[in-house]
């Protein structure tokens, strides 16, 4: 039996719909935290977070606005958490973007090169400069059995598949586990975990805008036959954050009912 998250405090970036809402469900409803959602739209996290609240869980919900891409707004969420209940003991980094981008395609260079560089603004140096700024408040509470978390939203695009058509996504995702790697050394001696869950596909608001035959194509890789949902994401960070899991760090955790298992045929 897991012993419950009530009374740590959770920070998820990009936690206004899809898996990082997911995320937030389960660690407010499941692991009884109180949540911080960090995203873009201010309407958006509203919503969540009233959706959340309704669920009837343990935790308090609060909500900060900001872009994981600008570095200043990542130190001010960080920022917010520390104002809003004086402590922070487990980020999980979800924001990411995925468009679409061919290489060698027929956008313009100056064009090919903006959606690349949007990737990598989000997906990685947001990844890295959210972790940064929580590093001071995550440290203020890592003694002890608990320790402190970090969670790392990558997928299994770039670390294990390819995928036609998401090339800089992919490679966004693959740097991402580098990081992991590389900071669960760094940070381990402080008594904070770094690992990262490796998502297939996942029923999304932003798969579902990739159209039906893109689903039933992916349905049909998937030895489950069905996608994901995101609260099988959000159950997978619960143990990650659970104090049972405090000598697990630097690991991949693939969650994707066996996707990249199947040989070609």
């Amino acid at each position: 039996m897991f012993e419950s998250l009530e009374g740590r405090v959770a920070l998820i970036t990009g936690a206004s719909k899809g898996i990082g809402f997911g995320v937030a469900k389960q660690l407010y409803l499941k692991g009884g935290c109180d949540v911080v959602l960090t995203g873009r739209s201010e309407e958006c996290l509203a919503t969540a977070a009233s959706a959340l609240r309704e669920l009837g869980g343990k935790g308090r919900v609060a909500c900060f606005v900001g872009d994981v891409a600008v570095k200043s707004s990542c130190k001010a969420m960080v920022g917010f958490c520390e104002t809003e209940f004086g402590r922070l003991d487990i980020v999980v980094a979800n924001a990411g973007i995925y468009p679409r981008a061919f290489l060698g395609g027929e956008e313009e260079e100056e064009g090919e090169e903006d959606v690349l560089t949007s990737i990598l603004n989000t997906n990685i140096k947001g990844t890295i400069w959210t972790i940064e700024a929580a590093l001071p408040l995550l440290k203020r509470n890592a003694e002890g059995d608990g320790g402190a978390r970090v969670i790392v939203i990558s997928s299994i695009t770039g670390p294990i598949t390819g995928n036609e058509g998401f090339s800089f996504y992919a490679a966004s995702k693959a740097a991402q586990m580098g990081f992991v790697k590389t900071a669960a050394v760094e940070l381990a001696p402080l008594n904070i975990t770094v690992n990262a869950i490796l998502p297939g596909n996942v029923a999304t608001e932003g798969l579902a805008a990739l159209g039906e035959e893109y689903r039933a194509a992916m349905e049909q890789t998937i030895p489950m036959r069905r996608l994901g949902r995101v609260e099988d994401i959000g159950n997978a960070v619960c143990f990650l954050a659970s104090r049972e899991a405090s000598y697990i760090t630097g690991q991949s955790l693939v969650v994707d009912g066996g996707q990249v298992l199947p040989e070609a045929k």
